[in-house]
């Protein structure tokens, strides 16, 4: 089944460049545009969207009032935020908004894919270059997950998720690990239901906090 895009910013340089990649990746179509925040929610309720990928500064409503705009209307949607802000606090902002995931402007056509795969699998997706970003804002404003007294992991499944942090896809980690696509789905399957953390924010942020991996990292 196709999964329907719908493209939010106020340069029509922007949406055309997005539409030009989204175009070479199987599985997505493009089914709107919109250029601020008050038109997005109107072509939400028009259309219908899988994943909606928004900026976040436009004219008109912005992107975290049509966030919450979309919130407040209940929508299905998915939200991927498509900026060039590395504010941490405006990351934040836009995550605990609702958004599914964040990706910077400067991205490549690969990791655009891999973002859209991710909301598409009911996952969540951050900018490698931003995660640490994410990371030290919440651990600044005591964001932490559940406390796991034994978390059980095998040594394969830490090795899985040290990979996950890291921000490599499941393709990648089964490439360098020389597993099926399928074995790693599985594990990490697994990891989330042991750790009942089932978003890779919050994965990122036990990893650092149980010393899986460290910040330098």
């Amino acid at each position: 089944m196709t999964c329907k895009l719908l493209l939010v910013d106020d340069h029509s340089l922007i949406r055309a460049g997005v539409r030009a990649l989204v175009s070479d990746i199987p599985g997505y179509t493009v089914v709107g545009e919109a250029c601020d925040g008050s038109q997005l929610v109107e072509l939400v309720r028009q259309l219908d969207p899988d994943i909606v990928l928004l900026d976040l500064s436009m004219r008109s409503m912005g992107g975290l009032d049509a966030l919450s705009q979309l919130q407040a209307d209940g929508m299905r949607c998915k939200v991927l935020i498509l900026s060039m802000h590395t504010d941490p606090n405006l990351i934040m902002q836009a995550l605990e908004s609702g958004a599914h995931g964040y990706l910077l402007k400067d991205t490549t056509a690969t990791e655009l894919e891999q973002a859209l795969a991710a909301l598409r699998n009911d996952e969540r997706y951050l900018s490698p270059a931003i995660a640490h970003t994410v990371i030290n804002q919440a651990l600044l404003r005591g964001q932490k997950p559940e406390t796991v007294e034994n978390h059980n992991l095998t040594a394969r499944q830490l090795e899985i998720l040290r990979l996950i942090v890291r921000g490599k896809s499941t393709r990648e980690i089964a490439n360098g690990l020389g597993l099926s696509v399928k074995t790693v789905e599985t594990h990490r399957s697994q990891i989330m239901k042991r750790l009942q953390i089932y978003d890779v924010a919050g994965l990122v942020l036990f990893a650092v906090r149980e010393q899986i991996i460290s910040l330098d990292d």
